[in-house]
């Protein structure tokens, strides 16, 4: 890091978050904060707050990350739609050679729009509906990770009909705990995800005559937001020896998919490296002499994003300091539903000596629950004051909402020197559009 990024920084008085270490594409020139090439002072006068901007090369960076991780198995990089379905960052990804990872027949609507093959996705999620599953047999996809033994009849009928055989894995819940929240945390026997292993080892061999379906892999998830190796050492370890039990029973499959999950620092958190959950992963799969699928989401866009946000006031209250911001839970609600911390930090350094104050970054939305950070550090925050809400790549926009009849904001993408609009703001006619 610069001196001049080293100083800027520690004005905050928050030593724990370097955000050139959380993505070097974030930086401090001077007392600006850019995003690659662009000014985000002036990228906001242009397109307003609050706005999601992406940086292309953290996404390119990251994707290619995966790859080199993972080199020395062969494998394919499923990137999880669900993380951020944006047309322009799925057709970075594609360009890329990405391979995707989707839960839904909309999902697989935004894939085909954008011109990707059906032999690049493969169809995950509890709740697929008969309609959905036909769409996706007729996009001829790489896999359906099957999820239920109901939904394993509705494929088998689905296919038959169209008289295709369907590519088939069995999602397995390996009974390990493990992801960043509860409500993220998916591969444990009470989660609603995945079969138990002895329930699967029975689907399988019962239908592995059927015509109408081939089996092709076998399919685990633990959560998200994993900040260690041994749970997926654990899973790994575990499903190893189910398809090892399987071959005995003479099924042979071509993929083990490995999921997701895999953690990233949004303030003081220290996840493993790429390279160590590959090593915990790809000694299985080359054991097992499968195809390696992994469906990796927030690691890769996760540390590409920014929230713009503008202060709008200051109160106290009892000691008590509240800056208000234009952005609400309603545009970014990970802190409410997760508990998550995204640091905040000022698009414009603070002077030298420049006072810090402890105050709650809350903003506009009649919830109490609309709140980003409590007793965070800011440089006596002022009305207009320009800030930037960080890690915000991931569950970000995909999940914002039209909650108090608030437009959804923008999202741009910064490409070297040079940004686009990849989604309008939303206007007060959209809020009605459709009614």
């Amino acid at each position: 890091m610069t001196a001049q990024r080293t100083s800027a920084h520690h004005q905050l008085g928050s030593p724990s978050f370097d955000p050139s270490r959380f993505t070097p594409q974030f930086h401090y020139r001077g007392a600006e904060l850019f995003c690659e090439g662009v000014s985000l002072e002036a990228l906001a006068q242009r397109v307003s707050t609050p706005a999601y901007v992406y940086s292309r090369r953290s996404i390119e960076d990251s994707y290619r990350g995966f790859q080199r991780a993972f080199r020395s198995v062969p494998h394919t990089i499923c990137y999880a739609v669900k993380a951020n379905s944006n047309l322009s960052v799925l057709r970075i990804l594609a360009k890329l050679g990405s391979s995707f990872d989707i839960v839904s027949g909309g999902e697989l609507y935004l894939l085909r729009k954008i011109g990707v093959p059906g032999k690049k996705i493969v169809f995950s999620g509890v709740g697929k509906t008969r309609d959905e599953i036909r769409e996706a047999l007729r996009a001829r996809i790489l896999l359906f990770n099957v999820e239920s033994s109901a939904e394993l009849e509705i494929l088998c009928e689905e296919a038959a009909r169209l008289r295709i055989t369907a590519p088939a894995a069995l999602r397995v819940n390996p009974d390990v705990e493990a992801g960043g929240h509860r409500h993220i945390r998916t591969g444990h026997h009470r989660h609603k995800f995945g079969i138990d292993l002895a329930a699967a080892a029975k689907l399988y061999v019962d239908w592995r005559g059927a015509s109408s379906i081939r089996w092709r892999g076998v399919s685990m998830h633990l959560g998200s937001q994993i900040l260690g190796v041994p749970a997926f050492q654990r899973a790994a370890q575990r499903v190893a020896k189910f398809v090892g039990h399987l071959r005995a029973s003479g099924v042979n499959l071509d993929f083990v998919d490995f999921g997701g999950g895999y953690g990233v620092q949004y303030f003081n958190e220290r996840p493993p490296s790429l390279e160590q959950y590959a090593r915990a992963l790809s000694p299985v799969a080359r054991s097992l002499h499968c195809r390696l699928l992994i469906e990796p989401g927030r690691r890769i866009v996760g540390p590409s994003s920014v929230l713009l946000t503008r202060a709008i006031y200051t109160k106290s209250n009892r000691g008590k300091t509240f800056v208000v911001v234009d952005a609400g839970m309603n545009d970014f609600i990970r802190p409410v539903l997760y508990d998550a911390l995204h640091p905040v930090m000022p698009v414009r350094a603070p002077a030298p000596g420049a006072a810090i104050r402890r105050v709650d970054v809350v903003g506009p939305v009649c919830e109490t629950g609309d709140c980003f950070l409590k007793d965070w550090p800011l440089p006596d925050p002022q009305p207009g004051d320009l800030l930037a809400i960080w890690g915000v790549g991931a569950y970000g926009f995909v999940m914002a909402s039209q909650y108090n009849a608030r437009p959804r904001p923008a999202e741009v993408l910064v490409e070297g020197r040079k940004f686009r609009v990849i989604r309008r703001r939303e206007s007060r006619a959209d809020l009605t559009r459709g009614e």
